[in-house]
């Protein structure tokens, strides 16, 4: 049987008629929001296909369609982290955030109860736990994406394709002040707002489609809430399916399947920006609701605090990306714009934050850093000013490793001294007890392992210095900036929370490794340190501690994974590093053999 052909102002007449009985064309016209003429020709159009009688009231075969594409159920899409929610999103996940006195989810569960359909399916993820008491309160069903730190919703809503069909698909940000949600839905739809949006993709038409924006030009804000009918599903399960088969769509949203060349296969709902709100931001949380409960985060009382403000006062806030230990977000205090650091998952298991603050106190004021503003030596907390216009090394730029490695010699010149160290080998095994007994992912673990303890007894027998050493003195941890005031570029390290005494030389190995040097590129930058001068036994030690720091961020990445948190290929040639640098070094320590 053909789909028949509607237009939309048709189906929204005749969604009207279904609720209310009719009183006049004027009146359909002031609900529906058509113009009378549209109004006029709908019910025309109607009538001559059979769905309305002379009376204006529906036929049997307009009940029929009605029954055929009444929503059957809905799907809410809750796994991901909400990383633009820091800092309050470390409490909570952003479905359980508290609005006007009601969890967001709550809210869009009652309104889709409201309007019949309690057929309701959740995709959690982070902090999954905390949704399972909905399905005890309201009889929701639960599906785990466990992907949920490495890929966007597409992931979760490929779980649950079988249920989609004469579906809501709804994400879990989003505040509603009328329910968006009906009994009945005769087409399906993707709701936008209704002002323009300068970071939206996709624009409403005339015809109230959904077409693609094109170079500047401003769109309609993407609410997230769809319906979709059988017809319209069947399409979008095509390409989730396809996409999902392909590793560069892991971090898209699900929307992405419902283009067809450049525009939607749907048309648009569009609402007022005032009525349905997406809650992204702390500070979009704080202009709906001032009184949230959620809004009264350690972190912001902690920026109160420390700076003398008020909650008010934060503005601007903006998470950078995610790094491999700590969350961190930009914020504004009348002006000035700050950093602030918390410390990211198990990471109280890896840092320690007093030694941490003692790193701090040795190196103030040596200009070998931002000095934070605040500093929290039980939890980690740290603020320090924003610097402008920043960039980190360009590993392909010899200029900027000859500043680098300039600036690293410097420092450890300097011969600062703390009350501990950095045991190497000693946080080898370390995180290698993080593990609570599950073997390595790598079969020949144990093997790699021997072989880099044994470059233990050469390391301890040659001569070295002993002083204040960066330990994570990565490429991304050297940062040039320019003063406003100032022609030349100057260069900080940052990132501090390893730091300990060591052999300095450990700062090489570690900037090595990090930036994926092969053999011929190590070698390079080990020249550039020592100016060209390079004793081969110094040279065999550094290739030793590439090895060692090698299998140490292995055996941390091995830690993460188990975190839910993956590095791809970064954490595949650590373990590369052990192994090959050892050969390296024992070519070096043992000659003849």
């Amino acid at each position: 049987m053909n789909k028949p052909a509607f237009k939309i102002q048709e189906l929204d007449i005749l969604t009207e008629l279904s609720e209310t009985s009719f009183s006049g064309q004027r009146e359909l016209a002031e609900t529906t929001g058509h113009s009378l003429g549209v109004v006029n020709r709908s019910i025309k159009a109607l009538k001559a296909a059979g769905y309305l009688d002379e009376q204006t009231d529906l036929t049997d075969k307009a009940r029929a369609l009605l029954r055929d594409r009444k929503p059957r159920n809905a799907v809410i899409l809750a796994a991901g982290v909400g990383m633009r929610m820091v800092p309050i999103n470390l409490m909570a996940p952003k479905a359980l955030l508290e609005v006007k006195g009601e969890r967001l989810i709550e809210r869009t569960i009652r309104q889709l109860h409201e309007a019949g359909i309690t057929d309701i399916t959740i995709v959690v993820g982070f902090l999954k736990e905390a949704f399972e008491y909905l399905i005890d309160a309201y009889g929701v069903d639960l599906v785990v994406n466990p992907e949920y730190a490495q890929k966007n919703n597409i992931s979760s809503l490929r779980l649950v394709l079988d249920r989609i069909g004469n579906t809501y698909i709804i994400p879990c940000d989003t505040w509603s002040e009328e329910n968006p949600f009906h009994a009945r839905e005769l087409y399906s739809w993707y709701m936008v707002a209704d002002r323009p949006h300068e970071e939206s993709v996709v624009r409403v038409n005339r015809k109230k489609e959904l077409i693609s924006t094109q170079g500047k030009e401003p769109g309609n804000r993407m609410i997230g809430i769809a319906y979709l009918l059988e017809e319209e599903a069947g399409y979008v399960k095509k390409q989730i399916k396809q996409f999902s088969e392909e590793e560069r769509y892991a971090n898209t949203f699900w929307e992405i399947a419902l283009y067809k060349q450049d525009r939607m296969i749907v048309p648009a709902r569009v609402v007022s920006s005032e009525k349905v709100v997406e809650i992204n931001t702390y500070e979009q949380l704080r202009e709906l609701d001032s009184e949230s409960n959620q809004l009264k985060s350690e972190a912001i009382h902690t920026i109160t605090e420390a700076l003398g403000c008020r909650e008010k006062d934060i503005n601007e806030i903006e998470v950078l990306k995610k790094g491999m230990t700590n969350r961190s977000f930009v914020f504004s205090v009348w002006g000035q714009r700050y950093i602030m650091r918390i410390p990211g998952e198990g990471t109280d298991h890896l840092i320690n934050r007093k030694q941490e603050a003692e790193v701090f106190r040795t190196i103030s004021g040596l200009g070998l850093c931002d000095d934070p503003v605040y500093i929290n030596p039980e939890n980690g907390y740290k603020i320090t000013r924003y610097l402008e216009h920043v960039r980190v090394c360009d590993t392909n730029r010899k200029e900027d490793l000859v500043r680098c490695m300039h600036t690293l010699r410097a420092f450890h010149d300097l011969h600062l001294r703390v009350p501990h160290s950095f045991d190497l080998f000693g946080q080898i095994g370390f995180y290698e007890t993080l593990w609570e007994g599950n073997p390595s992912v790598y079969r020949d673990y144990a093997c790699v392992k021997e072989q880099v303890f044994r470059l233990k007894g050469f390391i301890d027998s040659q001569e070295k210095e002993w002083t204040l050493t960066h330990i994570d003195a990565v490429c991304d941890n050297f940062l040039f900036y320019k003063p406003e005031d100032e022609e030349e570029e100057r260069l900080q390290l940052t990132d501090w929370e390893y730091a300990g005494m060591q052999d300095p030389h450990v700062d090489i190995a570690m900037f090595c490794i990090y930036s994926l040097f092969d053999k011929k590129q190590c070698d390079a930058l080990i020249d550039l340190y020592f100016s060209g001068s390079c004793e081969d036994s110094v040279r065999a030690k550094i290739y030793c501690y590439i090895a060692a720091c090698g299998l140490l961020w292995s055996n941390w990445c091995e830690y993460k994974r188990q975190l839910g948190v993956e590095f791809g290929e970064y954490s595949l040639r650590q373990y590369r590093y052990a192994k090959d640098f050892y050969k390296y070094a024992m070519q070096l320590i043992e000659p003849e053999k």
